[in-house]
């Protein structure tokens, strides 16, 4: 029997006393905005209070991986529910942690990415990167080694650190002059024309591989990875690929950062990390900067940084569940079929008339809209996130990013739910664009 909930009742509440984030506040309070609300998930789908259903079309902000309800990760999370919800990781430890931090380690190999930091989510996973970076250049005799190289357009998260390193002004720009400093190049090429890149004073280059999120799913060509590589081997910095949302098979394998056979001295992941149930995060480095911080208490060596939740066992469980999804249900072996008809898909609606570009990168793809004659649209138009508000009707939810609609479902979408969606979000952006660009 289905829930029965009183949606009118929960909009009021709602509209009353919550702050929703990136999200226009005025216009959601509006008298005549009925915000949606979902109750229940199952697989790929979502179901709102008035019992609709719609195709996850961005894994709930990137997040889920093996669909919503998976009865192994439900299991893991009440299993260990029946033992403990949650230890301190300060002082103490848990066998959840500690397999999970052995399995995350075993996908590099032996003697690279072999220490894991645990946290709560991917500005932590990111800001936990930039400290140890820093602490570490401070230890080894280099306190000027505290700047950051970052790209334009990247987006690393909005806690202080981890927004200092993002290239998009809206995310930043209110708290400009209080963040670690950077700065932002295009491509690896530009390096070599940084001044103090080459033994100076940078501390490390922070990349999203292979794709950037934020940015309108923007896509790096192939082999730049790897060139990135080599050029911080030269200088010797260190090198961060913050993985959060291209993590866990996103692209097509486990790690983005595995189809270039790049090893970074950092990597960070959070987001499908649990499967895109909990909050947790990891960041991964190498014994090299972990043995910068052993020495006695008294040398100030050790890495004042942590959080509550660290370590914590539920959310532990969840992701060892979801490594066991990923290898019983052999969820990498099945993705390219559904990457090579998402391939097809975006071929064709290409053609379509105020489709600009549309880009790939694994089961992750951007459909860009322009007018018809190639300008963008006004900003404050909102023209993606009207096409985002009429594929509702069409059975499908996603978020835009400017104008550039985001199609990213759980791993576990099939050949047929893919071509649904497409034709769900063809058919709500020729709806909208005959309205703003008849």
């Amino acid at each position: 029997m289905r829930d029965v909930w009183n949606t009118r009742a929960l909009i009021e509440s709602d509209k009353k006393h919550l702050w929703h984030p990136f999200t226009p506040m005025r216009d959601w309070c509006a008298q005549d905005h009925a915000p949606l609300i979902l109750v229940a998930g199952q697989g790929a789908w979502l179901e709102d209070s008035e019992g609709r259903r719609y195709l996850d079309g961005n894994s709930s902000i990137w997040t889920n991986i093996h669909g919503h309800a998976h009865p192994k990760i439900n299991r893991a999370i009440q299993d260990q529910l029946e033992r403990v919800a949650h230890v301190s990781f300060l002082g103490t430890t848990n066998p959840q942690a500690i397999e999970l931090a052995s399995r995350l380690a075993g996908f590099f190999p032996e003697g690279t990415l072999e220490k894991v930091f645990l946290s709560d989510d991917g500005c932590t996973a990111v800001e936990a990167a930039m400290k140890m970076a820093v602490q570490f250049w401070q230890m080894e005799g280099h306190p000027n080694r505290s700047r950051f190289i970052a790209f334009e357009n990247a987006y690393h998260g909005d806690t202080l650190g981890a927004a200092s390193l993002g290239g998009i002004g809206a995310f930043h720009r209110s708290v400009a002059g209080h963040q670690f400093p950077v700065t932002r190049i295009t491509s690896p090429e530009e390096l070599d024309t940084v001044q103090g890149f080459h033994h100076g004073d940078v501390a490390a280059v922070v990349i999203e591989p292979l794709i950037q999120g934020a940015a309108c799913m923007r896509t790096w060509p192939s082999g730049m990875l790897r060139k990135l590589r080599q050029k911080c081997d030269e200088a010797g910095v260190f090198l961060i690929l913050d993985e959060v949302m291209t993590g866990f098979g996103r692209t097509g394998t486990m790690f983005a950062c595995q189809q270039e056979d790049v090893i970074p001295d950092f990597l960070c992941l959070a987001k499908g990390l649990t499967g895109g149930y909990v909050p947790l995060a990891a960041t991964l480095t190498t014994a090299r900067v972990f043995d910068a911080f052993l020495g006695d208490v008294e040398e100030g060596k050790t890495f004042y940084y942590g959080h509550s939740y660290s370590g914590n066992p539920v959310g532990c469980a969840a992701a060892l569940a979801s490594l066991d999804v990923f290898r019983d249900e052999c969820v990498l072996e099945n993705l390219p079929p559904k990457i090579s008809r998402l391939s097809e898909l975006l071929v064709e609606i290409a053609k379509a008339p105020g489709i600009y570009e549309t880009r790939q990168c694994g089961l992750i793809a951007g459909i860009e809209v322009r007018r018809r004659n190639g300008e963008a649209f006004p900003w404050m138009w909102r023209v993606g996130a009207k096409i985002c508000l009429a594929a509702r009707r069409h059975g499908i939810l996603t978020r835009p990013v400017l104008d550039t609609i985001v199609f990213m479902p759980p791993l576990c979408v099939t050949v047929e739910e893919v071509e649904a969606g497409l034709q769900a979000i063809r058919a709500a952006t020729q709806e909208v664009l005959m309205q703003v660009d008849p």
